[in-house]
């Protein structure tokens, strides 16, 4: 799965900080996801279904297995862009 972004990094930065902030107060990660998510999950409110280790890049895997169910990670940068990750299961 390959994103769709077309905005610079800086832009991107400054997107994921506000929708960092948005879910700090309380917003939806599913509705924010169908919104503003450049990867195809974006349809599913970014639920990325089960996945192993060794099948993502390792930042977002570390931050992932790094969490406990329920939880929500900060903004992780990996080569494919930002990301925050809840972890449901």
């Amino acid at each position: 799965m390959r994103s769709t972004a077309t905005r610079s990094k800086a832009e991107a930065e400054q997107q994921i900080q506000q929708i960092f902030g948005q879910l700090q107060q309380g917003s939806s990660f599913a509705d924010l996801a169908k919104q503003h998510s450049d990867c195809p999950s974006k349809s599913k409110g970014g639920d990325l279904g089960s996945f192993g280790r060794g099948q993502m890049v390792g930042p977002f895997e570390d931050a992932a297995f790094g969490l406990q169910v329920g939880a929500m990670s900060g903004v992780v940068e990996t080569p494919f862009g930002y990301h925050i990750i809840q972890r449901t299961g």
